[in-house]
């Protein structure tokens, strides 16, 4: 019997990992890296449950570093397999897995400061700089809905997932002693009709689905009312003399919002107001959907076939230099801000959080997921007080949520896309990467719909079918 374990991702949004194993082959589902608590993270991502020599081979969806950031380390570890992936997640994970390497030896450094002053043996990096690139050596580029072996008795195929440059829905024939098996996991599941990026395509009628629920309980807003938003958020802080500060991931995020910014500037709906991208990774991750103009919808197509570049124009200004980061402090006229990470953990938009927060002319615009326990969700929630590097400091700034841009179905749009599937024809479905509340609202969902033999797996949990 084939048999699936679920290993990360499971009733919550991070890690994800799943390990099959069929015709005598074990295969990895994802290779994330798990984000938490700094002590149980680091013990989740070094110790793999099974010994990373023994894995085949591995399927990425998508560059995400929780489905993607483990991978050096397992390649460290011993495996010497291949990741089939689309060439566009290969592309986005060559930075994104280098920059968690350059993260991981930073913060290792931090650590060491303080362990040595305590008298306490130093720790070394979850994997190096040296350990990506060496793990970049194993991916194997496949294309979309071209079915092709990979294994005995093993097909794939990728189908677009809509949810970041690149992403993919697996697609697994298998053939073990003349029983067929079709298998599907959606990866992360993206938004019908979000900026720069086809739907997701539909896969056809599955045995088993292993599926995202992200926001399996929740609705979004509609991504039509978004620019209106936005413009009124503009325009009001110019007027104002404010800065809008918008803490974004450097891939996707960051280029959605400066497709939505270019719109608005060229149709006159806002003030020519200088736009900073203040991201060495999102300037980087830019040049790259630049490359995949196959993964584009008609109406980024369109643009690029009037030889307009959505990436670029004149109130639009890339910074990678440090200080040049840092001069933006003293910057006193109205602009705007992107800058990284995403949930305002690290990195540069800590510095612009700080010099701009207690300002009450200033504007927080949130526009992605913050996990919980973050300064991003602190934000979100509406305190009044954080601590930024360590320091405290009031938010006077008005923070404003947007949650239209989320690259993640919500829940009617999981609902929508899965009933596609004939409902006598599935077998099983297993419901992945949402925090618990939200898997089990979408397990309701999928009921009252009338799917049968819904399961919300645990962390570990293994399945024959």
């Amino acid at each position: 019997m084939m048999k699936i374990q679920f290993i990360g991702a499971v009733r919550t949004v991070t890690g994800s990992m799943h390990l099959i194993e069929a015709n005598g082959l074990k295969f990895l589902l994802d290779c994330g890296l798990y984000q938490g608590k700094r002590a149980e993270a680091r013990e989740r991502n070094e110790k793999f449950p099974f010994d990373p020599k023994e894995i085949d081979f591995i399927i990425l969806s998508h560059a995400h570093i929780d489905h993607s950031g483990n991978i050096p380390q397992i390649v460290k570890k011993g495996f010497s397999g291949k990741i089939f992936s689309t060439s566009a997640t290969r592309d986005l994970a060559s930075i994104m897995l280098i920059d968690s390497g350059h993260i991981q030896e930073k913060d290792a450094e931090y650590l060491n400061k303080k362990l040595k002053s305590k008298g306490e043996p130093e720790i070394e990096p979850l994997y190096t700089v040296k350990d990506a690139l060496r793990s970049l050596e194993h991916f194997f580029s496949l294309p979309y809905r071209k079915e092709i072996k990979i294994a005995d008795g093993i097909s794939l195929i990728f189908y677009d997932a809509g949810h970041l440059l690149g992403s993919a829905i697996t697609v697994l024939n298998i053939k073990e002693n003349g029983v067929k098996v079709r298998l599907a996991f959606t990866g992360d599941l993206g938004r019908p009709y979000k900026p720069i990026l086809k739907n997701p395509e539909l896969i056809g009628n599955v045995d088993f689905l292993i599926t995202e629920s992200t926001y399996g309980g929740t609705i979004h807003e509609e991504i039509e009312k978004v620019e209106q938003k936005i413009a009124e958020i503009v325009i009001k802080s110019y007027n104002q003399n404010g800065k809008i500060i918008i803490p974004a991931f450097s891939v996707d995020r960051t280029q959605v919002l400066i497709y939505i910014l270019h719109k608005l500037v060229s149709s006159n709906q806002i003030p020519k107001i200088p736009i900073f991208i203040d991201s060495p990774l999102a300037v980087n991750a830019t040049e790259i959907y630049r490359l995949h103009p196959e993964c584009f919808d008609d109406e980024m197509k369109e643009l690029l076939l009037n030889g307009k570049d959505p990436f670029d124009f004149s109130t639009l200004h890339y910074i990678t230099d440090v200080e040049e980061s840092k001069k933006l402090n003293k910057y006193e006229k109205p602009c705007l801000i992107i800058s990284a990470s995403g949930m305002c953990e690290t990195g540069r938009i800590l510095h612009h959080l700080a010099n701009n927060i207690e300002n009450p002319k200033n504007t927080i615009l949130i526009v992605g997921y913050m996990a919980e326990n973050t300064l991003g969700r602190k934000l979100k929630d509406g305190v009044k007080k954080v601590k930024i590097f360590g320091d405290e400091y009031d938010v006077n700034a008005e923070v404003i949520s947007i949650d239209a841009l989320s690259a993640h179905a919500d829940r009617n749009e999981l609902l929508a896309y899965i009933s596609h599937i004939d409902r006598k024809h599935v077998n099983g479905i297993f419901i992945v990467h949402g925090e618990e509340e939200q898997s089990f609202k979408l397990a309701d969902g999928l009921k009252e719909i009338g799917f049968e033999n819904v399961i919300v797996p645990e962390r570990g949990e293994t399945f024959e079918i």
